[in-house]
């Protein structure tokens, strides 16, 4: 099994996108056959840019993915932007993939709203770029969240497309790598919206980089109900914010939602929050710690990503010369 996954950086990171991807990639890497991670900076001109953070930020998540538990003796950890064949191979694939698909790209409609003369190719063709992430690696497994799953089907799609077109049994179509244990982590502030960094209250997530007296404050003052915790989980549905909290606890503490209610059944939030904020400044005190410690040599972590590239370089030239043989490029 060979796993591909990567990670806009757009900055800060939060408790969702640890509970939901960070931890799940550290899982993997001791899994898969081989797995690639990478901080996908070409994915982030699709809008606005301004360079000197997008050089920042990827270092700062390079260095947080470290301080999480990804070893580089075990995964291959690289910015996208130092692989050049990302990028030609999205070109090629271009020429694969349908408008008519992207078209129908869920997130292309909602990013670009009703101004969709304004917003940027890239933006429309991002997918197609995604596609030849995980293609020009031979992924078999890349990790997806419900957002992401429409972009693993027009890779797919693409990738059947382009072995019929030009007789090549050339690309593998990757399968979706769904953990059952990564949680769907929802806002502080409103149990039925995703924990965002995008969200304007700070209040709403907690960000890897908070200190442990702003964890615990923000959980004290998380969005909850006046009723105790119940026994039965079927009980939180209809209450999202406990459900949310109940949900946290369990993953960061690697047990069932059920296994927490049966430890805390009856109290009210006025005990449950205190436990719930020590075990989270328990788990993520120590990487936030770790990663202020790696960013102290940043130059050590650049040159991490640059091992990583040149590893994934070379898994990634034979499939780009392949693809560039089998549309006539290669003379």
């Amino acid at each position: 099994m060979r796993v591909v996954s990567g990670i806009q950086p757009t900055g800060q990171l939060h408790l969702g996108n640890y509970l939901g991807a960070i931890r799940q990639w550290v899982a993997m890497q001791e899994d898969a056959d081989e797995a690639l991670f990478f901080l996908a900076d070409l994915h982030a001109l699709t809008g606005s840019v301004a360079p000197a953070e997008l050089t920042a930020n990827t270092v700062a998540m390079a260095a947080v993915l470290l301080a999480a538990g990804i070893d580089p003796d075990r995964a291959i950890l690289f910015n996208q932007a130092r692989v050049p064949a990302h990028a030609s191979l999205a070109w090629i694939l271009g020429g694969t993939a349908r408008i008519g698909w992207l078209n129908r790209m869920t997130q292309w409609k909602d990013k670009a709203g009703k101004n969709r003369e304004g917003a940027s190719v890239g933006l429309f063709t991002y997918p197609v770029l995604q596609a030849a992430d995980v293609l020009v690696y031979g992924a078999t497994h890349v990790p997806v969240g419900d957002d992401q799953r429409q972009h693993l089907e027009l890779a797919r799609d693409v990738a059947a497309k382009f072995n019929l077109d030009f007789d090549a049994a050339l690309f593998t179509l990757p399968e979706p790598y769904v953990s059952p244990a990564a949680p769907r982590v929802m806002s502080l502030r409103d149990g039925q919206a995703k924990m965002s960094k995008s969200d304007p209250s700070d209040l709403s997530r907690i960000n890897l980089s908070d200190p442990d007296e702003l964890i615990v404050q923000k959980l004290r003052k998380a969005r909850t109900d006046a009723d105790p915790l119940p026994g039965d989980p079927a009980l939180l549905d209809a209450r999202p914010e406990a459900r949310n909290l109940v949900t946290v606890y369990a993953a960061l503490a690697g047990i069932g939602v059920a296994d927490v209610l049966a430890e805390h059944e009856g109290q009210g939030f006025g005990q449950f929050k205190p436990r719930l904020a020590d075990l989270t400044v328990s788990v993520l005190g120590p990487i936030r710690d770790r990663t202020a410690a790696l960013m102290a040599d940043r130059d050590a972590v650049i040159a991490v990503l640059e091992r990583g590239a040149e590893r994934a370089r070379a898994i990634a030239a034979p499939t780009l010369a392949a693809a560039e043989r089998a549309v006539g490029l290669l003379v």
